[in-house]
């Protein structure tokens, strides 16, 4: 689970790669999952919380821009 203090010390760019890994780690365990290969269902949860954390930090950040 990763800090959100942590993730706002982060560029825009490296939040960026950070989304698209989870968003990736999220297609796969549901491969894993179809599979029957899984055990653990706890990661879903997580890797969409940290995909929505990182999406709220992008936005707060453009917003502050603006």
């Amino acid at each position: 689970m990763l800090k959100v203090e942590d993730l706002k010390r982060k560029t825009n760019s490296e939040l960026q790669d950070m989304a698209i890994q989870l968003r990736r780690e999220l297609m796969n365990l549901r491969f894993q999952r179809v599979a029957g290969q899984i055990t653990s269902t706890a990661r879903f949860r997580e890797a969409r919380r940290e995909i929505a954390q990182i999406k709220t930090l992008q936005r707060q950040s453009a917003l502050s821009q603006a």
